[in-house]
């Protein structure tokens, strides 16, 4: 079906179609449980051993066992499955989840908003702060996981830096095959990994029973009253046991809500529990096994291979941050806050799957450099906590202004909620920020260059559009000027063009060297809409301009692959089908000249003209054919 585009230049708001998937809800929650609660998962590894030997060593005594505990639940309980699990899911994009998708879902439905420029900023800097995220995610988890070694012998301590490089190390180099294969043991080895850690847990709670009634919210309030400063530091800490949370949203394109709902209430949150509570019960009894409760929970027969299935599940856990960067950096670029970027499709069947080599590259060096500089998983918990920290706080205030100005709900019940929220995370955050001299710096400088780099090209991407719409020539002038005047050689020629209003540069290039128009001429346009996918029935916007001249406009949502021979194929209404031998694609190389107009300021200018001239190349992004492709440049000040 042909949509028939309005006047020159306008667009028509197509009704994107839901993406849910079409398997069984229980599969689809066995398949949720190995691919978006890795990290979350992880996180017993050492959240509850950094609350009493981190920066801020607290006693192995009731009073702060229990106190921790009751934090650890209603954290988990608060955040995680109130929060998240039963609120922000239903704040789906067309099935799409994460920052992005969300601030799109809130300009799209609450378009011209005075506090849309706020949103925008906040939205780049929750997708700042995720980078920062899947940097130390793989770090901290394999570095964790490892640590067991040392567990089962002393000995091992020089180990476990060398092993978790080379463990991250391969991970990286696996990227380039995909991770649809390696995804089909993920649902598995999780599964086995929840269960054990649930069985180590109970264990220890039918031995000491006692423990259960860290339930009890009083135990957290005493823990506070005692030591109010202790208390607010222990936050920073505490939090590390819902790491993670975020994945829940980001990944919910991929199973959908139920399944995630299922899995979480069911199966995930009672096992972390259980594990969470055994620790703390363990504690009891023994106060030194604080060292590494995770560990010394199990039997020292069993200690070596509960190292190597933490291991695996760390792997995992770091697996699905890697593939969340990716699926982040993508939604970027095609929503315009990146230049185009190399990607390559890893699987012929899974859209998803995609891979990215400079941001896996990129990643790799990263975490690299952090398990190196840190060496430790303690001394990584101070860094981890704030990214993590800062992309909740910045969801809340998202979410605020949708339930406010989308949903609409109840002004008072819907203030209540989130001034709660908004309570719990700020208190989180400012703990976490007593922790920047000691790592705390490090996510925020990354969250800070992706922040400077994402802004940057989406002001700057703004900028050019603007320059070039002001000197643009209007479509019915040129027609009448050029079309009967030209002499009209026979085929095709599309000339791409990011506006969907005036004469494309290219074209006027073109007619002034060559002189010479082809038969047929395409004005090609492509959209990235604020959906993640946009039907094939909305696909292709056509209008005819006269004299053989046609406006075409593509549309794609924010997830899908941009193929523009596939979709030429399919238009019609603008003569006989169109032929890939006896069509030309011209496109325009723009040249930025950073100039003194208002705008950016100057060094920003040359960053977005670094970044421009970096860019995959147009004809790369759009799958064009290359002996097809003529490219004529000009200049543009900004």
């Amino acid at each position: 079906m042909m949509v028939t585009l309005p006047a020159d230049g306008e667009t028509a708001s197509p009704a994107g179609y839901p993406h849910h998937p079409k398997e069984g809800q229980v599969k689809l929650a066995a398949g949720a449980i190995g691919v978006v609660f890795g990290d979350i998962g992880t996180s017993p590894l050492y959240a509850l051993k950094e609350a009493f030997t981190g920066h801020h060593k607290l006693l192995v005594d009731q009073l702060h066992v229990f106190g921790v505990m009751s934090l650890v639940f209603w954290t988990m309980t608060l955040i995680v499955t109130v929060k998240y699990v039963l609120i922000i899911l239903r704040a789906d994009n067309r099935g799409e989840g994460g920052s992005l998708a969300l601030l799109a879902l809130i300009s799209r439905l609450s378009p011209g908003s005075g506090r849309a420029r706020y949103l925008v900023l906040l939205g780049v800097l929750a997708t700042g702060l995720f980078f920062g995220d899947a940097i130390i995610t793989p770090a901290i988890s394999v570095l964790s996981a490892v640590e067991g070694l040392t567990v089962v012998n002393t000995q091992m301590a020089p180990l476990v830096v060398p092993v978790s490089i080379a463990i991250i190390i391969g991970l990286f180099l696996l990227q380039a095959r995909g991770s649809a294969k390696v995804g089909a043991i993920f649902a598995p080895v999780m599964l086995v990994y929840f269960l054990v850690i649930a069985v180590m847990g109970a264990n220890q709670v039918i031995q000491n029973p006692t423990i259960l009634g860290a339930i009890n919210p009083w135990w957290a309030v005493r823990f506070f009253t005692h030591d109010p400063l202790l208390g607010f530091l222990a936050l920073g800490s505490v939090v590390l046991s819902v790491t993670g949370a975020e994945a829940l949203y980001a990944d919910m394109g991929h199973f959908g809500r139920r399944p995630i709902q299922l899995s979480w209430l069911w199966f995930v949150m009672p096992a972390l529990l259980l594990n969470y509570f055994g620790q703390s019960a363990l504690l009891l009894s023994a106060p030194a096994k604080i060292a590494n409760p995770f560990f010394l929970m199990a039997p020292d027969w069993a200690r070596l291979p509960l190292v190597g299935l933490a291991t695996l599940a760390t792997v995992i856990a770091s697996q699905a941050v890697i593939s969340g960067a990716f699926s982040v950096a993508h939604q970027a670029v095609q929503l315009g806050y990146l230049p185009r970027l190399k990607i390559t499709h890893t699987s012929a069947s899974a859209a998803g799957q995609i891979y990215i080599p400079i941001v896996n590259w990129g990643l790799l060096a990263m975490v690299l450099m952090l398990v190196v500089g840190f060496k430790s998983s303690s001394n990584l918990a101070s860094a981890y906590g704030i990214a993590v920290t800062g992309t909740m706080f910045i969801t809340t205030c998202m979410m605020g202004v949708l339930v406010f100005t989308v949903w609409k709900w109840n002004r008072w019940l819907s203030g209540l909620m989130i001034g709660i929220f908004l309570i719990i995370d700020t208190a989180y955050f400012a703990s976490n920020l007593t922790k920047i001299p000691d790592g705390g710096w490090f996510p925020l400088l990354v969250a800070g260059i992706a922040f400077t780099f994402l802004t940057t090209w989406g002001k700057g991407r703004t900028l050019m559009m603007e320059r070039l719409r002001e000197s643009a020539m209007p479509m019915e002038v040129f027609i009448k000027s050029a079309a009967g005047a030209a002499t009209r050689v026979p085929g095709t020629a599309v000339f791409m063009t990011s506006t969907a209003k005036g004469v494309p540069h290219a074209l006027l290039h073109n007619l002034k060297h060559n002189k010479v128009l082809h038969d047929r001429i395409m004005i090609l346009t492509v959209v990235i809409d604020e959906v993640p996918y946009v039907s094939d029935e909305d696909r292709i916007g056509v209008k005819d301009l006269g004299a053989n001249f046609f406006r075409i406009i593509i549309r794609y949502g924010f997830m899908q692959e941009v193929d523009i021979p596939a979709v030429l194929k399919k238009v019609e209404n603008c003569g006989p089908k169109l032929k890939m031998m006896d069509t030309s694609f011209f496109l325009a190389r723009q040249t930025l000249l950073a100039s003194d107009r208002p705008g950016m300021a100057l060094w920003r200018e040359h960053l977005f003209s670094w970044m421009m001239r970096n860019a995959e190349s147009a004809m790369d992004f759009f799958k064009l054919p290359t002996n097809r492709v003529v490219e004529l440049g000009s200049q543009v000040e900004i």
